[in-house]
């Protein structure tokens, strides 16, 4: 494992995301509802477009299982399903969840830039939020589109480098320190979750997706950018509490809305 991705690792084996949030108390069913109610309420567009209803019989992969809330949604539905994430804490924590409700996956401990399958191995790939915390974000989609059949679709969700959390961070940690010339891909590496943390704009986007037949994006607004939301726990301060009580959220919703820091891949091969 070479030096950023074990920084990567050793940032997410401390806690799975949301974890701390989460909990902190038990690792009952309780605390499993109330992550997947929260998730849910913060980020509704993810039922749509991970495409839960429609995954019955279908030979589901998620790269990088978190804490499983997705997860337990493909299990449900009856997907044919597969889990992977760099940590063991993750694979745990969602392990322990599918145990509490009688779900089942084949989970495992995997790195997404050397996946272990075989070709044409998948229906549909599925990753919320995690290939831009790999060191090399293209030689893991060259892995999703290498384990999916012709036909096969991925969906992944990676960061928009133009949202106004991107803007917001570059205001502490460049503007207010003196350090304007500091780019928007520093930021991001050094401040926004795990260190090395990568953000692409659309076209960036596409160029990382070109192999497939057809790629669809879309950008959306979210709790972050909204400052609607306990995210941002790491950067807790003066200047969060001060910006969360006076942030024009209907200026940006009526605005702004393509600043959003969620960006929504759907490729087909």
């Amino acid at each position: 494992m070479d030096a950023l991705k074990k920084k990567v690792f050793e940032f997410w084996d401390e806690a799975a995301c949301g974890e701390r949030l989460y909990l902190t108390a038990s690792e009952g069913r309780n605390a499993f509802d109330e992550h997947e109610s929260v998730r849910y309420k913060l980020e509704p567009y993810i039922p749509e477009f991970a495409g839960f209803d429609k995954a019955a019989g279908k030979r589901v992969l998620e790269i990088g299982v978190g804490l499983g809330a997705d997860h337990k949604r493909f299990a449900e539905a009856g997907a044919i399903l597969t889990g992977v994430d760099l940590t063991p804490r993750a694979v745990s924590q969602t392990s322990r969840r599918l145990e509490l409700y009688g779900l089942k996956s084949d989970l495992s401990v995997a790195d997404a830039e050397r996946l272990s399958f075989p070709d044409n191995s998948f229906d549909v790939v599925y990753s919320w939020g995690v290939i831009h915390h790999s060191p090399d974000p293209e030689s893991a989609v060259r892995e999703i589109f290498r384990v999916l059949v012709p036909g096969g679709e991925a969906r992944i969700m990676i960061y928009h480098k133009l949202s106004i959390v991107g803007f917001a961070l570059w205001i502490r940690y460049a503007l207010l320190t003196l350090r304007p010339f500091t780019s928007l891909g520093d930021i991001y590496g050094k401040y926004l979750e795990s260190p090395g943390t990568r953000a692409f704009t659309v076209q960036e986007g596409k160029q990382l997706f070109k192999d497939f037949g057809s790629v669809e994006i879309r950008t959306v607004l979210t709790h972050g950018d909204l400052l609607a939301s306990a995210a941002g726990q790491r950067h807790e301060g003066i200047f969060l509490n001060v910006a969360r009580a006076v942030w024009p959220r209907r200026i940006i919703r009526t605005f702004f809305r393509m600043f959003g820091l969620f960006m929504l891949v759907t490729a087909r091969k």
